[in-house]
């Protein structure tokens, strides 16, 4: 882990990826869009997936498939579906429908399920059976009748937590052909209206393709936390985060802004201590040593920097942390405190685990219930009201030199008067 002081900044620490299309994606894009499942099956069997002859898993395979997970990690998965539903919920119920009277006219929003959605749950380095309920779970709340998960080679305890978080249809298959069924539909997948979930480049890149085909949830880059820690926060705890965040990927980053070379120095102990014995070491050796530490004179300072770097997922761990809440307002998800382990949002304390990275917080939050809903308008125009109301369309309509549009305001006057 690289350290270094607020006045020298490493100018990694602020840096983005970027998310270009990548052509071989859209040539596999391009390729199931037009032959669909064939295609499908050929880039799962290129891509290590295996022969793939049916892609939808049977109610008979599911079945199997749960009673191949332990009693106890089912207990867990339940555990996590609970409070993620629970959290949920409490969101969807924080909208409501309205309806108000305008200059005499009624206007008014209804809050509308999306009819399907496609649930994407990477299978590459790790099983995520954690995706399976952060995606489904939020959509059955919200009322989506068609949810469906895809994931390349699928586990049993991944297949498990689809079925148990509500999941319409599994399929066995994995990335950029399945972005690329979901969005366009094949012979065995009806296409989908939104793509939601995480990805490696290539399934991101995929996404971006095809979004304004459906809607998708958001662009997400690698993995990261930044932690902001004063000298008595718990030095083991810190790099224990640092690590957990390290071991997704070898892209994966830990940042960590803190007020002493001390603190600093004890957290990268602990932290190449915990690697000698972490079974993960090989990817979070790599990451953690990309990382970077900044020693900062002032809270106004790490604040700052926090805002600007808007990660993904944001430690607070200092004395009178929750005093500070509204400072920060940029980030994925915010843990606050020295016992708010970011791995509790990962998998069972109730908040969504699928954020945005990459400095996306500074326009859009993480994914909840609120991306499977759509808020749509309506209005009644009381024909006592249309006199005010179309002589100001009018006026504005010839304004913009659109004349048709002033004819359909007038003829409706017009025909009152009339």
């Amino acid at each position: 882990m690289k350290i270094c002081s607020y006045q020298s900044i490493d100018k990694k620490f602020f840096s983005k990826i970027e998310f270009e299309n990548i052509s071989s994606v859209s040539e596999i894009i391009n390729d199931v869009r037009k032959n669909g499942d064939a295609a499908v099956r050929e880039y799962s069997q290129k891509f290590n997936d295996g022969i793939i002859n049916e892609f939808r898993l049977t109610d008979k395979e599911i079945k199997s498939a749960i009673e191949q997970v332990d009693e106890a990690t089912l207990k867990t998965i339940k555990f996590a579906i609970s409070n993620v539903k629970e959290f949920a919920q409490a969101q969807i119920n924080s909208i409501k429908e309205l309806e108000v009277n305008i200059n005499g006219n009624t206007l008014g929003h209804k809050i509308i399920p999306v009819e399907s959605v496609g649930c994407y749950i990477p299978g590459g380095n790790y099983p995520l059976p954690s995706t399976a309920v952060m995606t489904i779970v939020p959509a059955k709340v919200a009322g989506v009748k068609r949810v469906i998960a895809v994931s390349p080679k699928i586990k049993p305890v991944t297949i498990a937590a689809a079925h148990l978080s509500g999941a319409d249809e599994i399929y066995r298959i994995g990335g950029v052909q399945a972005v690329g069924a979901m969005a366009y539909g094949c012979e065995s997948i009806k296409k989908v209206n939104k793509i939601v979930g995480p990805g490696n480049k290539f399934v991101t890149s995929a996404k971006k393709q095809v979004f304004g085909e459906c809607g998708i949830d958001f662009l997400a880059g690698p993995s990261e936390v930044l932690i902001i820690a004063d000298d008595n926060a718990n030095p083991d705890f810190v790099a224990a985060d640092m690590l957990a965040q390290c071991e997704h990927d070898k892209d994966a980053r830990a940042f960590l802004i803190c007020f002493s070379k001390e603190f600093a120095n004890k957290v990268d102990k602990k932290a190449l201590e915990y690697l000698d014995n972490l079974p993960t070491k090989d990817i979070a050796n790599v990451s953690y040593s990309k990382s970077i530490t900044i020693i900062a004179d002032k809270m106004e300072d790490a604040i700052q920097l926090a805002n600007d770097k808007a990660p993904e997922h944001l430690e607070i761990c200092f004395n009178n942390a929750e005093n500070y809440i509204n400072k920060f307002i940029n980030y994925g998800s915010l843990f606050v405190g020295n016992y708010s382990a970011e791995v509790f949002g990962d998998y069972v304390s109730g908040t969504n685990h699928t954020l945005p990275t990459n400095q996306v917080s500074k326009y859009s939050g993480g994914l909840s219930v609120f991306d499977y809903v759509k808020i749509q308008t309506y209005q009644i125009i009381n024909p006592n009201s249309v006199k005010e109301t179309a002589k100001n369309a009018s006026n504005l309509a010839k304004e913009e030199g659109l004349f048709a549009h002033k004819l359909a305001s007038d003829v409706r006057l017009n025909s009152l008067i009339d």
